[in-house]
């Protein structure tokens, strides 16, 4: 049975000028107008330092704040009253996490961290200002909502109607060309920081089942696993086990 989380709220503050933002300097994400940035830095509240297993957000909970990921791992998830968990999506830099709570008043889904994470800070309430006076910024945030849907269709297709093979080879494919996109990828082979429950919980797998099916990826050369999680060394194959195209290669927006 999965724990409840950890809702220690998060610590640390630290404080990069919206000109400086690693995000833009990265060169995966849009462009910025000169008006767009200083406009975003006004917007801004503040930074977050949140601590791996910390919890960002907690089902049910009217948070009164918004997050744009500058660095680490997160998810969403909802659990059920006796500590079964699906795992919905995973979040990492650039996504904009807390909207739900913006249009629907309370969370309907909890975002915990799977590795230290950093945070800019937004207020709820200042939001719809922002759709009135940046209607670019506005659009930006409405492309991001639009692709997390696109993206859960296709996770409700593989627990749906793949199988175990080709969910798992999805789920780790998908997970590369995400951090790839978002530039985690880096130098060295990608250790995405996930456990094998973690991957159980998104596939809607037992824990045994899961284990079986990693092991017949790594049988076939395609990933390598450890404690720390799990790295890949054929996506091409991997893709092709999924039935999956990957994702398009473009410059994402971000707030």
């Amino acid at each position: 049975m999965n724990k409840r989380p950890d809702t220690t709220p998060p610590s640390k503050t630290r404080a990069i000028p919206c000109e400086e933002c690693p995000l833009r300097a990265s060169g995966f994400f849009r462009e910025f107008t000169d008006n767009e940035v200083n406009y975003v830095s006004g917007f801004k509240r503040g930074e977050l330092f949140a601590e791996a297993r910390s919890t960002l957000f907690v089902e049910g909970a009217n948070s009164p704040h918004l997050y744009t990921v500058i660095s680490g791992w997160g998810f969403r998830y909802k659990m059920l009253e006796d500590g079964r968990r699906q795992i919905l999506n995973y979040v990492m830099p650039g996504d904009f996490v807390g909207l739900q709570g913006s249009l629907l008043a309370e969370m309907q889904h909890s975002v915990e961290c799977l590795s230290d994470m950093h945070l800019c800070l937004f207020e709820r309430d200042r939001l719809t200002e922002l759709y009135r006076k940046f209607p670019a910024l506005a659009y930006d945030i409405t492309w991001l909502a639009a692709r997390e849907e696109q993206i859960l269709d296709e996770h409700l297709l593989s627990i749906g109607r793949r199988s175990a093979l080709e969910r798992s080879a999805y789920l780790l494919a998908y997970l590369q060309e995400r951090a790839k996109g978002v530039g985690l990828f880096g130098k060295k082979p990608l250790i995405a920081p996930l456990t094998q429950q973690h991957v159980a919980d998104t596939l809607g797998l037992s824990l045994v089942h899961t284990n079986k099916t990693l092991k017949k990826l790594q049988k076939l050369g395609v990933i390598g696993w450890r404690e720390s999680g799990f790295s890949i060394t054929d996506l091409d194959q991997l893709c092709e086990i999924a039935g999956w195209d990957g994702l398009p290669d473009e410059k994402r927006p971000f707030i």
